[in-house]
């Protein structure tokens, strides 16, 4: 053990007496320790982001979205002049969530919505925000949690009385002093008392805007029913709007987003599916688009997406990324690698003199070895400790200033470090042994 130590404390000497030159023998570990830590923190921050947005979308679910206008190749008939008229169709409805619900065995649970563009006023205060038409499904659905009150009761639903629940978002805008539960709050021209308030969801911009869903703690919540009853009910139809043309007719009297409202015939702007099992996602959305083709009288003014699909096929290309800059990382610990090599042997052809004086002393070669080892070894540690910090602020600031998300696990330090070490151990094999088997007279002889 004492030759072992002594051993150490030689090749630390050693080291410290070529100070520029270990640092220079290490920058290749460092460059390749700092590239593991930076590529894994980016891969693993984007598979956590993957995962958050499966959470966000929930499992097995297919999401199903109103269209204004049906897909052109089968939205357009053309009549005896050439002109083009749009069909009627009912869009989408309550009836289509029954139907689809009672129909299609592997279906497990709807949820619709009618999202509702409101001005919200309580205590002096005017803000734009959601009301949302909804089911309790749906809070299963998009796994939202309540952090305070209750969800909706069936007498709710069966009344379609004035009851909301809020975002988060909407509680600190308006009851940021005090408990909104019991409390009124007025969407549009309507009165709604609050029955309860969601656990904040924390999100990124960016995945909101990728899966091009809402912002959940931002929105009002009301019974379905009570959205149709107290709100509107665009399935209500009127003779002036049974006017095709008219129904689609452009407004120049209004903006953009009113003329989209009203020219919206849909009784619910977005229906979520969820499956018993992933692997019938695809096809149970099929068997879903043929149906309400079918009852939209065979136009297809809806959109059928399936994320949990998209969201996998990411994540696997997302891990052949992560692969490919692993083996670049990978590669940068090699090349210095076999710098630490090169310098080690030339250390050995500029200490033989050295060698020969310990070898005579009575140093064995393992004592040699030992020496050359510890070297190297210790140089990559250095290499593996500034890496680290190289890692660790390369990764922060690529996502501060690419606006992505970064995570640096305990494991890829571990790993990294690891590696350096191993390498310095690995390549410092060939010159420690060359070094011990140098003959002794031979090396006290040379200048």
């Amino acid at each position: 053990m004492q030759r072992t130590l002594f051993n150490f404390i030689l090749a630390v000497e050693g080291v410290m007496d070529n100070r520029l030159r270990a640092i220079l023998t290490a920058l290749g570990i460092v460059f390749g320790v700092g590239a593991v830590i930076a590529m894994l923190a980016i891969g693993t921050g984007a598979k956590q982001e993957i995962l958050d947005r499966m959470k966000l979308i929930g499992t097995n679910n297919i999401n199903i979205q109103s269209l204004l206008e049906v897909e052109e190749g089968e939205s357009e008939d053309e009549n005896s002049n050439g002109e083009n008229k749009n069909p009627y169709s009912p869009g989408l409805t309550l009836k289509d969530a029954e139907t689809i619900l009672k129909s299609i065995p592997t279906v497990e649970a709807i949820s619709p919505e009618i999202i509702l563009p409101v001005s919200v006023v309580q205590n002096g205060l005017l803000k734009k925000a959601n009301c949302v038409g909804v089911t309790n499904t749906f809070f299963e659905l998009n796994n939202l949690k309540m952090n305070e009150g209750t969800l909706f009761h069936n007498i709710h639903f069966q009344e379609g009385m004035p009851v909301c629940i809020i975002g988060n978002n909407i509680q600190s805008k308006f009851f940021s002093k005090e408990n909104p539960l019991g409390k009124t709050i007025k969407c549009g021209k309507t009165w709604l008392r609050i029955i309860g308030v969601m656990q904040k969801r924390f999100t990124s911009k960016r995945s909101l805007e990728d899966l091009g869903i809402r912002d959940y703690n931002s929105d009002i919540y009301v019974p379905i029913e009570t959205a149709l009853l107290r709100f509107k009910n665009r399935a209500a139809v009127n003779q002036r709007q049974l006017d095709t043309k008219q129904r689609f007719a452009d407004s120049d009297d209004n903006n953009d987003n009113n003329d989209k409202e009203s020219r919206n015939y849909h009784q619910l702007d977005r229906l979520v599916v969820r499956v018993h099992d992933s692997k019938q996602l695809i096809s149970t959305a099929s068997v879903v688009g043929r149906m309400l083709k079918r009852r939209h009288l065979d136009q297809k003014d809806f959109k059928i997406e399936v994320p949990e699909l998209l969201l996998e096929q990411e994540q696997k290309t997302q891990e052949t990324f992560n692969i490919v800059l692993a083996v670049i990382a990978g590669i940068s610990l090699l090349v210095g690698g076999i710098g630490i090599m090169n310098i080690m042997l030339a250390s050995v052809l500029e200490r033989i003199k050295e060698i020969g004086v310990r070898r005579s002393l009575g140093a064995t070669r393992q004592d040699i070895v030992l020496q050359f080892l510890f070297e190297s070894v210790f140089i990559s540690l250095i290499g593996g400790v500034l890496g680290v910090v190289l890692g660790i602020g390369a990764a922060n600031t690529i996502a501060s200033i690419a606006e992505v998300t970064t995570i640096v696990s305990t494991w890829s330090v571990v790993l990294s470090f690891g590696v350096a070490a191993s390498v310095g151990l690995v390549f410092g094999i060939i010159p420690a042994r060359r070094a011990s088997l140098l003959d002794p007279i031979k090396a006290l002889r040379n200048d």
